[in-house]
Formats: structure tokens, sequence, C-alpha cells
């Protein structure tokens, strides 16, 4: 009888933590009141998308913290962007503590929140210019301040490019390198995570690397699906596509499934993320909006506004509902 009263307190108890947790990601809100259904649309238009080359995002497991990217559409210059919320608002953009000296882009969050991941050109300890990008790792101080960049080193890093970390909550870390495994220019790798460090990285199986180039995958922090983008492929429609592949119950990747149509386009559409409460799917594409294919003459004030808001070509970060 005390065993079955345990186990029944016990599994209340587990009932009642389930609950708390599933309404604290209910809480989560977003610095757009608009929120997607099945159409992506463009996420926090005047805020985070504003006709600038915005692009990459992250958001802090409780909720309060983004970073995202702006970036010159050449690639000349790359800054990380902080947005943070205080007492339930969120406030403007600001150049991240860590960012704004040298080439700095697509920060990551740890699942725990206390440290982000980014690739930067940054110099090294010898204050030598770098001409490749490598992984950094920036923690939370106890005063809740971001400290100093720390390089993950020579086991992650290589004379090659790295880009895009995304950090799985066993440690496990994903990225994308450069031109380094033979299978294209471009491969996702893994870097496990043990007690004694980071071993080196292995190339992620032909069901998502392939002859074609793969890069910017974003991991399910318990490592059931990755999502990333591929150009080249049979069923790619323009500039690179978004990609989804999933683990079966052996822990095995299965083949990768292209995701459909508006979610892709005849553009690029990259740099994907799900959000802490797995709702929506944010990702980067310099899609053109409808205004340049109504084939209407447009006058001087109507060309401007083409040219310098969101929808212009240049990266838009939008949003939509995730179901898959």
């Amino acid at each position: 009888m005390p065993y079955i009263y345990l186990m029944k307190n016990l599994a209340a108890l587990l009932l009642t933590l389930f609950a708390c947790l599933n309404g604290a990601l209910a809480q989560i809100s977003y610095p757009d009141a608009g929120l997607p259904t099945d159409t992506p649309k463009l996420f926090a238009p005047g805020l985070l998308t504003d006709g600038l080359s915005n692009r990459d995002l992250t958001m802090s497991p409780a909720g309060d913290e983004l970073f995202f990217t702006i970036q010159h559409p050449k690639f000349i210059a790359s800054v990380i962007v902080r947005v943070d919320k205080v007492n339930g608002v969120w406030g403007k953009p600001e150049v991240a503590p860590f960012s704004g000296i040298n080439r700095d882009l697509e920060a990551a969050f740890s699942p725990d929140g206390k440290t982000l991941y980014f690739s930067s050109d940054r110099p090294l300890a010898d204050k030598k210019p770098k001409r490749d990008f490598d992984i950094w790792k920036v923690s939370k101080t106890a005063g809740g301040q971001w400290g100093v960049p720390e390089n993950l080193g020579a086991v992650v890093n290589s004379t090659k490019s790295e880009f895009y970390p995304s950090v799985a909550k066993n440690g496990n870390l994903y990225f994308t390198v450069e031109a380094a495994y033979g299978k294209g220019s471009e491969d996702i790798v893994l870097c496990r995570y043990t007690p004694k460090g980071y071993e080196a990285p292995i190339s992620l199986p032909e069901d998502i690397n392939t002859k074609f180039d793969e890069f910017n995958a974003f991991v399910d922090p318990d490592e059931q699906f990755i999502l990333f983008t591929c150009q080249g492929r049979a069923d790619d429609m323009g500039k690179g596509d978004l990609y989804l592949a999933r683990k079966n119950a052996a822990g095995n990747w299965q083949p990768a499934q292209h995701l459909p149509a508006g979610i892709n386009s005849t553009s690029l559409d990259y740099c994907p993320y799900i959000t802490p409460d797995k709702k929506y799917l944010i990702f980067t594409s310099n899609r053109l909006s409808k205004g340049w294919y109504d084939d209407k003459a447009v006058d001087y004030k109507t060309l401007k506004a083409l040219l310098s808001e969101a929808g212009n070509g240049l990266d838009d970060e939008y949003w939509v509902k995730w179901g898959w």
C-alpha cells in the first residue's frame, strides 16, 4: 500500500512539473504580435526585418533575449545584434557587447541559455589577422553579463572556415565546415562532447551530406531532427532550399525531406531555427516581395520603397508555424 501511494504521488508530481514546463513555454512572447500561420510572413518587421541584410536568429530558452546578424550584402561587414526583454517589453536592437569589430555571425544559444556560440574571423591570441572563420563561445558571468569570447580550439577549428554552430543538450556541437570532407564544398559535421572535451569532427552521413553543398544546420536539442540548407539537389527550387532529416528508433539519420513550397522559394532559403516552445520555424530568405512581380510601372517613391524595405532581395527573417 505505501508503494502504491508513493507511486501515485510521484505520478502527480511529474504531471505537475510537466504542466508547469508547458506553461512556462506557452508564456514565451515574441517581438511580433502577429503570429504566423502555415504561410511564412516577415518576422518582426521594422524591428528585426527592416530592409537591411538581416539573417540568422537565436532566442534564449527563457524567451527574454535574442540575437541576429546584420551583414553587408557583400560580406564586407557582419555584426551580431542583440535585443532583450525587460519587464515583459522587448527593447530596441543594439550591437552585442562582444561584437562590432570583426566579422561575427550566426549566434546560437546553448540549451541551458548560459553560453552563446558564434562564428567569427577575429584574431586569436597572437593577434595575427585571420583569413578563415572559427567557432567561438561566450558565457554569462555571475552577474548575468556576457563575458569574454573564447575560441573552441584546434580540435573543433581548422585552417578552413567553420560556420553556423548548433548545440544539443548533451553538449554535442554541429556546424558547417568549408571544403574539408570531400562530399561537397560545404558539409555538416558533428563534434561529440565528452568530459575531456570535444572529439574530432565527423561528417554526417550521406542521408544528409551529399556531393552538393549542405550548410547552416539547426539541430533539435534532443538530436531527433536536423534542419539544414542544400544547394543543387534535384528538388531545389532555386539557390538553396531547406531540408529536414529525422532519426529512426535506432538513432540513425533518415533521408532528408524537402520542405514544401512557400517555405522554400526560388531564392536562397537558409539559417533555420526552431523557437524554444517548438511552435515556429524562423528562417532567412532573400526572396523578393510581390511588389517586384505585379507588372506595373512604378514611380520614384514606390521604387525607393521597394529598394529600401524588407523584400528587396537582401536577407530577411521569416517565420511560419512548425508542424513537420
